[in-house]
């Protein structure tokens, strides 16, 4: 069974993570589901662009703390959404947490109902938001950026575009999308490829420079002692021991 549903229609497929138990947790097998969707629907001429959608009340809760995936599975499915020769637009219309960032961040456009609500958790479970920040850093304001890393506080849609992080919010996030999906079925296939790596260029640069780093932070963190503190205090619903 796929975590994954796909529905197609005039050119744009649909991908909805569909995950519910969960949260559309980053586990290791939603992780290589979507990885073998974006697949299918990079290699098929009748796709134009692809939407990357959910259910439930969140796009994505980050990673999934009982079956996460493997620090290289989840750069190689960044990676892979920013290399797709077909614009990838982000469509969420509920919370988005930690890891679920790095895939808001990865899209080429994202979109975003106002009630919508962000944040980086990483570090109120003892760890930082290493392999995300491949495709984040290069596209997000650095001051913006700065409070919502290092506090783990939640923050707003209209936040989040100012941040960088989303593209544009509205109440109605279809409406918000109507128009881009409708120029982007009027433009060339293979201009729209060209064009994309124009855009993601200096976001593959940092990949190429920074994803062994950062990979091997990622799992140096997850395997340490105030992390499995973190973990512990989130699965038990309690305050960690650090916080005063």
């Amino acid at each position: 069974m796929t975590l994954i549903a796909r529905t197609r229609a005039r050119a744009v497929e649909t991908l909805t993570l569909d995950s519910p138990h969960n949260r559309n947790a980053l586990s290791a097998a939603l992780v290589g589901d979507l990885a073998d969707a974006l697949t299918a629907a990079g290699k098929d001429p009748g796709v134009r662009a692809i939407v990357l959608t959910h259910t439930g009340n969140t796009f994505s809760a980050g990673a999934d703390l009982k079956d996460p995936p493997s620090p290289q599975a989840l750069v190689a499915l960044l990676r892979q959404i920013i290399e797709l020769p077909k614009p990838v637009l982000a469509r969420v219309t509920g919370h988005v947490r930690a890891g679920g960032l790095g895939l808001l961040a990865a899209c080429d456009i994202a979109a975003a109902s106002t009630d919508a609500t962000f944040a980086f958790t990483e570090v109120r479970i003892g760890v930082a938001p290493a392999v995300i920040s491949l495709p984040i850093l290069p596209r997000a304001d650095p001051r913006a950026l700065a409070r919502h890393y290092l506090t783990g506080e939640r923050f707003t849609a209209p936040q989040a575009v100012a941040t960088g992080l989303l593209t544009t919010c509205d109440s109605d996030v279809d409406q918000a999308l109507d128009p881009l999906l409708d120029g982007l079925r009027r433009s060339a296939p293979d201009a729209l490829a060209e064009t994309k790596r124009l855009l993601t260029a200096k976001v593959l640069e940092a990949f190429d420079r920074d994803a062994a780093d950062l990979t091997a932070l990622s799992a140096r963190l997850f395997s340490s002692p105030q992390a499995r503190e973190g973990m512990t205090a989130f699965l038990e619903r309690r305050d960690p021991a650090w916080v005063v």
